[in-house]
């Protein structure tokens, strides 16, 4: 680019992304002159990373221009890259997804993603990701916009429908540390290896993985046989029955499929920690404070135990719009002919070439048939949460959760829609207006 690249941080104050994005941008020494502006609706969040960004910019010798702007429309004016970091209603909201549905028996590990917990944090969000897109069709038309907020997969599908036009592409480390944390339990350098995954954001798989054109699988059988506490993984017991890797971590991996989480035995058997994003989200909110308070007596905030320089794809991205840099990553996007036997334009996560011009997603073909069958699940969830918001139709919301498979192996259909009309009086007035109002089984529009 002729002029240095311009990037808005949305949700600035998620602080411990917010930190490791800079640092990771930073560390390119042709990002050192970029315009960087962060919003956040919170003003000392805001200015905490504010003070965050400069602290970083100085400990690497940057010279970027960074503003805080509290108007998020002033913010994206004119920007090449939106990276949006956003949780609606923060650590609260994620207290109430689990806590209501505890109260009906329903067990969560994570909550972000699918079931209950992810259906309803999705409908939250949707009215902000309408609002951005809003604001950058009138002030950034042609940045692209870098989603790392949750759930993925219906945030990417309902940007779709309702903002086609925009530029989008939904990042996650999942499929990187998954094929980092394989290369050392087979004791192959992650640097030498080849890999391919397609499927959905957090359940994806690794279809190929290969060192020297040989397929490293076949050591993955040998180290699960060694070591019986490997086999107490939920997505090593996946690998085992499906024949492929799954790419998010077990906590995740157990709620999208109906297996695990409502019987007692297999959570002891396997390890699942029930409610631990719950102690997650708290950490966060904790290290918020550590960062603020040094930042205020003026220390440095303590070193963070990222292994590598520029790990997180959007620093990837924006280094290869600003200097061609041909790069492939994993992104979730569109399925317009990339997974052939997933719904067209649902959402998937597929490799991409990202360089000077974008973001260019690869076509994979069909996925084994057993993937495809639990992706196709999966979606069936995110297709009908997205309905809820565009069709204004709560009848969807409760659909939703009686697709979800973890949510229906666990709870009755009465218990299903007595549940959603708890989380919906729950998160009130942060809901579409339209799927606000409990709903009884035969209600009709």
């Amino acid at each position: 680019m002729s002029s240095p690249i311009r990037i808005a941080f949305v949700g600035a104050g998620s602080i411990t992304f917010t930190r490791q994005l800079l640092r990771d941008i930073f560390s390119f020494p042709e990002l050192a002159d970029v315009r960087i502006a962060l919003h956040d609706i919170d003003p000392e969040r805001l200015s905490v990373a504010e003070a965050l960004a400069r602290r970083t910019a100085d400990q690497h010798g940057a010279k970027p221009v960074i503003v805080a702007e509290a108007d998020r429309r002033a913010a994206l004016e004119g920007s090449d890259v939106v990276v949006n970091m956003v949780a609606i209603g923060g650590h609260q909201a994620t207290v109430t997804d689990f806590e209501v549905p505890e109260r009906f028996g329903l067990r969560q590990t994570i909550g972000d993603t699918l079931g209950i917990g992810g259906i309803f944090r999705a409908l939250r969000t949707f009215p902000f990701l309408a609002a951005l897109a809003g604001d950058m069709a009138a002030v950034c038309p042609d940045a692209w916009l870098l989603n790392y907020t949750n759930p993925m997969a219906m945030n990417l599908q309902y940007l779709a429908s309702v903002a086609p036009g925009l530029k989008t592409a939904g990042l996650c480390h999942s499929v990187y540390w998954t094929v980092r944390g394989l290369c050392e339990i087979v004791g192959v350098p992650y640097e030498e290896v080849d890999h391919l995954s397609a499927g959905v954001n957090h359940q994806a798989w690794i279809l190929r993985w290969q060192h020297q054109g040989r397929s490293l699988y076949p050591a993955l059988d040998e180290a699960i046989e060694r070591d019986p506490e490997l086999r107490r993984r939920v997505r090593v017991d996946m690998y085992r029955r499906l024949g492929f890797y799954p790419t998010e971590t077990s906590e995740h991996s157990s709620e999208y499929v109906p297996f695990y989480l409502r019987h007692p035995a297999e959570i002891e058997r396997l390890r699942i920690p029930i409610g631990d994003y719950v102690g997650i989200s708290a950490d966060n909110v904790a290290e918020y404070g550590s960062i603020r308070d040094r930042l205020a007596a003026g220390l440095d905030p303590e070193p963070d135990t990222q292994e590598e320089d520029a790990a997180e794809y959007a620093p990837q991205v924006i280094h290869s719009l600003a200097t061609g840099t041909l790069r492939t990553i994993q992104v979730t996007t569109a399925n317009r002919g990339l997974v052939t036997n997933l719904p067209a334009g649902a959402a998937v996560e597929v490799p991409a070439t990202i360089d000077r011009l974008g973001v260019h997603p690869h076509a994979v073909g069909a996925l084994p048939p057993q993937l495809a069958a639990l992706n196709r699940s999966f979606l069936n969830v995110v297709e009908l949460v997205v309905a809820a918001a565009v069709e204004g139709d709560p009848r969807h919301v409760r659909h939703a959760a009686m697709s979800d498979p973890a949510t229906t192996a666990a709870l009755t259909v009465d218990e299903i829609w007595a549940l959603c009309d708890a989380m919906v009086a729950a998160h009130g007035d942060a809901l579409p207006p339209a799927l606000r109002t409990p709903l009884s089984p035969g209600a009709r529009r």
